[in-house]
């Protein structure tokens, strides 16, 4: 399986710009003919929380117009990272994940559920209380924002739910890239699965985005450490890989659910 990562840059509360350059960016993706392409967090505004009632994605129009018709045209599957997204039933703003098949059709929306307090999320967002998964090829895949990463019961109900490749879109900051890798490995390991992780670059409000987008193996293996530039990584995975790590290894017949 073939995978685009967009490692991008994001001007913050600009979604015109923003949804200028990340098409650019998904037009360069499909020039290699990858089967996914992978945004990250909230690349359509950044963190300008304070503006979110202006400038969020009202019930994601703009977002699922671009991801539709972008699949349907070139037969690819999008992970749209998350936007900021606006309901208008409900007022209710989330920070939001959009994926989409090959065949232009939405099949998860995924609200982030842990809301990360130092960016305050927690003042602005509602968190989700779904779980993300979908199938795409036969194989499962279990979707989180940024800060998830940090709840490792997550990726394991995720895991248990039948996922094989976990995927992880952020805006990881520069300060707790060390964090970033540590658990991205932690993550693939513990859970005999892949991880995908696709992470902003740049600079926002004096804060720094290292980039360093990743993608690991079920063994624990790097296989992308990405740099601090923007750009667009191409990654192969072999799918089979998760069946015979978990053979070698039986960590999940071993596991004491009866205890914890």
């Amino acid at each position: 399986m073939k995978v685009a990562l967009l490692q991008m840059d994001i001007k913050i509360g600009e979604p015109d710009t923003n949804f200028e350059h990340a098409e650019s960016l998904m037009e360069q993706a499909v020039i290699n003919k990858p089967d996914m392409i992978i945004l990250p967090e909230m690349w359509n505004t950044g963190y300008a929380l304070e503006k979110a009632g202006e400038i969020a994605d009202v019930d994601g129009v703009r977002a699922r117009k671009l991801f539709s018709s972008f699949a349907e045209k070139h037969q690819v599957m999008i992970v749209g990272g998350s936007v900021l997204y606006r309901d208008s039933a409900t007022g209710d703003i989330t920070n939001t994940m959009l994926v989409f098949n090959e065949e232009g059709k939405e099949i998860l929306r995924y609200d982030k559920m842990h809301l990360f307090r130092l960016m305050d999320e927690d003042q602005y967002l509602k968190a989700g209380n779904s779980f993300g998964l979908f199938s795409y090829q036969g194989t499962t895949f279990g979707t989180m924002i940024c800060y998830d990463l940090r709840f490792p019961q997550l990726s394991r109900k995720l895991v248990r739910e039948g996922a094989k490749v976990l995927i992880n879109t952020a805006q990881w900051p520069t300060p707790r890239v060390d964090h970033w890798r540590t658990l991205l490995q932690a993550r693939a390991i513990e859970n005999q699965s892949y991880v995908i992780a696709v992470n902003r670059c740049g600079e926002s409000r004096n804060t720094p985005f290292p980039g360093s987008s990743m993608v690991i193996d079920p063994w624990g293996e790097v296989l992308l450490s990405g740099d601090s530039e923007e750009r667009v990584y191409h990654v192969e995975m072999d799918l089979n890989k998760v069946d015979e790590i978990r053979r070698k290894i039986p960590v999940f017949e071993d596991q004491r659910l009866d205890l914890y």
